[in-house]
């Protein structure tokens, strides 16, 4: 079953009410959404993307649908740090750039020049560079400059685009540490970034799970009909719900494998995915698993995620 409410093709999908959504298909890794809302002569835009070609070409998209508005960007939201949501902002370095206080601070330690380097050593780096030239090949991380938040905060902010009335609400640390919805009211609308992988494995980074829970328990209870994701289709409560389930699932799954002893790698294995196996980047699990056994008190350290990644992936797609 698909959770997609709209097609799931490349660019811009409009939502109405001068409301967007810049979708990337396949929504692996990398390949990240971004949206628009426009009022009057006013814009925000809702992350940016993984590279600054790709911005480029979004943001040229979104000026031929909004030629006044988008001339240039009032604000931008970043929903947080990974960066293939923030990497383009120096394309709208002129907008009023917010984020959550702990997206802020993360984004330093997550630099273009660092990741350039990271693929720069790639080829030389076994399975975990094959990885990584699978999962990141595609994209230039070469003469990104970093621009970072210039409006942050904590828990709740809200701002206008126009007359709409945005409400940013904060529930990291989850996926990352500092994760943020932005939620429009007046169009039933909301822009989860990563909170939400739709037909894709999300990944628990940071945790807690049950902050992550909690926040699709939040878009559960709001009066919400188009639900844009950080990554796959957009979708609606049904896509929430879906995500909500596979945290559950995971949580209690690891906790049975953490009690019995098993290692982070061998709980990995373990557990069935079955019920998700038209989703994408199944790999991810040993990562949630590492982030839940560190919650239920394991002093085990798993090493490298690319590293353990690569291993499950190769693991995982051999003999069952």
């Amino acid at each position: 079953m698909t959770l997609g409410v709209r097609p799931f093709t490349h660019g811009l999908h409009e939502l109405g009410s001068r409301c967007y959504a810049w979708i990337q298909p396949d929504g692996g890794w990398g390949w990240s959404n971004a949206g628009l809302i426009v009022d009057g002569d006013e814009s925000l835009l809702v992350d940016t993307l993984f590279d600054l070609k790709l911005t480029r070409a979004m943001l040229a998209a979104m000026r031929d649908a909004e030629p006044v508005a988008v001339r240039n960007i009032d604000k931008l939201v970043n929903t947080h740090a990974n960066p293939d949501h923030c990497n383009g902002n120096e394309l709208v370095a002129g907008a009023e750039i917010i984020a959550s206080r702990a997206a802020a601070e993360e984004m330093t330690a997550q630099s273009p020049e660092r990741l350039a380097m990271l693929m720069d050593a790639a080829p030389g780096m076994g399975e975990t560079g094959r990885f990584l030239i699978e999962a990141f090949g595609a994209f230039d991380f070469e003469g990104i400059t970093q621009v970072l938040p210039t409006t942050t905060f904590e828990g709740h902010h809200r701002t206008r685009v126009g007359d709409k009335s945005i409400v940013l609400k904060q529930f990291g640390p989850c996926h990352t540490t500092g994760d943020i919805l932005v939620y429009v009211p007046d169009d039933q609308l909301i822009f989860t970034g990563d909170i939400l992988f739709i037909e894709g494995h999300p990944i628990l980074w940071a945790g807690p799970v049950a902050n992550w829970i909690a926040a699709c328990d939040y878009m559960l209870g709001l009066p919400v009909e188009v639900v844009v994701p950080g990554h796959g289709p957009v979708t609606d409560k049904r896509g929430i719900r879906a995500v909500r389930d596979y945290l559950v699932y995971v949580r209690d799954e690891a906790r049975i494998r953490f009690d019995a002893g098993l290692s982070v790698h061998d709980a990995a294995m373990d557990i069935s995915l079955a019920d998700f196996d038209s989703w994408g980047d199944a790999e991810r699990i040993v990562v949630n698993v590492a982030t839940l056994y560190r919650e239920f008190g394991s002093a085990e350290e798993p090493g490298d995620p690319f590293a353990l990644m690569a291993r499950i992936r190769s693991e995982r797609a051999g003999p069952r």
